[in-house]
């Protein structure tokens, strides 16, 4: 009895082991695909996907290691009442894919006749080598047809940015107003009278690399009758590192039917030039002390508030010590005068001011150095001049007393 139980036990400490060992790889290979790799659907259409009719969906892989994946490969497995076009197509071999590069791989799935209005399912399974196992991500598709008979048109119109052009690292909106265009209440096609609501399912717009949308997508919840309007607004953020230009980003509108969808690119510029700050005279103070005159331009192609200028040199105060200029229009120039003082008045020679120029474009506070000029002391030797003239002024009036007083004295009938 006891070497049977001995016996008994070792066989299983033997098989688990076994299974330990067959289960590490599987884990270490699972962790080693899913620390490398991201996978995700960039879109599908038709959106929703059409009942009885193929739908295509594009699918995302994404290398976001720091090492390149050797031998990358995705295979697909969709549910009921999704089904693969062919079994064949189900795994895409991507081999090497660099360091924060992405793949992209069209997939065809066919949406069953008898199919009813809701989700369809679908795993998406990578790997980033053949020698390891499988990884899987679950996603979600609309199925049914949200189609409708009605023949509204929607059109883009009055295009909004605020600010209107934007700054590297600005943050800021985007608003759209969509208008059916439709002129009367129906409208006969081929001898069938149609009403001209328009329906608005869902707007996207959809960001750049550098430019980031962070609203969500608008979902449609009524119609729109001829005429009618509604305004779709987003937030967008400005990258840092963003180069001056113009950038297009895409809206996709859901309509009545998948022959009314729309496709909008949108312009968003940037353009970071912004104020100018230039000494209209030569920077110099007399004695410790002058007036220093600048001109301030905005060069920026839209409006700027909150406009204001500071100067600061070593040994030097300066009144007033922020120049506030408020609002500023595009290529509008404003000139200050900034009082400097420094108690070193035998000093002369330069020293280093420093301008500061401040502002808000949009809501966005900005603050940068708009030079550095050389600021010149001079000693000046003062003159008599000004007694001279108290003195010549007092000697006229004396000199007309005297002659009052001696008409007087001779003549005392005057």
């Amino acid at each position: 009895m006891k070497k049977s139980g001995f016996l008994i036990l070792f066989v299983s400490s033997l098989l688990l082991m076994i299974s330990a060992i067959a289960v590490a790889p599987v884990t270490a290979a699972e962790d080693s695909s899913s620390s490398t790799l991201r996978v995700d659907v960039l879109k599908y259409e038709p959106y929703p996907a059409d009942i009885g009719d193929y739908v295509s969906v594009w699918v995302k892989v994404e290398n976001y290691a720091s090492g390149e994946a050797e031998d990358v490969s995705i295979k697909i497995e969709p549910e009921y009442p999704l089904s693969l076009d062919s079994e064949t197509n189900a795994i895409q071999n991507f081999g090497r894919i660099p360091p924060d590069r992405t793949a992209i791989h069209e997939y065809r799935l066919y949406v069953d006749d008898n199919a009813k209005t809701g989700t369809g399912s679908f795993d998406v399974l990578y790997r980033a080598d053949s020698d390891l196992s499988w990884v899987k991500e679950s996603f979600d598709i609309k199925v049914g047809s949200n189609t409708f008979d009605s023949k509204g048109t929607v059109k883009l119109s009055n295009v909004i940015s605020d600010p209107r052009v934007f700054m590297a690292g600005d943050e800021g909106s985007i608003s759209f107003t969509l208008e059916n265009n439709a002129q009367s209440n129906t409208i006969v096609i081929d001898g069938e009278t149609y009403d001209t609501y328009a329906r608005v399912q869902s707007a996207t717009l959809e960001g750049t690399e550098q430019i980031e949308v962070t609203s969500q997508p608008y979902e449609g919840k009524g119609v729109l009758g001829p005429g009618d309007s509604v305004q779709v607004t987003y937030n967008v953020e400005v990258d840092e590192n963003i180069e001056d230009g113009t950038y297009y980003l895409d809206l996709l509108t859901i309509g009545n039917s998948h022959s009314f969808n729309n496709n909008w690119r949108v312009p968003v510029v940037v353009d970071s030039y912004s104020l100018e700050v230039i000494p209209s005279k030569p920077l110099t103070i007399e004695n410790g002390q002058g007036t220093l005159e600048f001109d301030v331009a905005n060069v920026h192609p839209n409006a700027l508030s909150s406009v204001a200028v500071s100067l600061e040199a070593e040994g030097v105060s300066f009144s007033p010590s922020n120049y506030f200029v408020g609002s500023m229009d595009s290529d509008e120039l404003f000139t200050i005068e900034i009082d400097a003082k420094s108690d070193e008045k035998e000093f002369t020679g330069t020293r280093n001011v420093t301008i500061i120029a401040s502002f808000r474009n949009g809501l966005n506070e900005h603050e940068f150095v708009a030079g550095e000029r050389s600021l010149n002391f001079e000693k000046v030797q003062e003159d008599n001049n000004t007694a001279i003239t108290v003195a010549a002024v007092l000697g006229l009036v004396l000199l007309i007393v005297a002659v009052y007083m001696y008409r007087r004295k001779w003549n005392p009938k005057e």
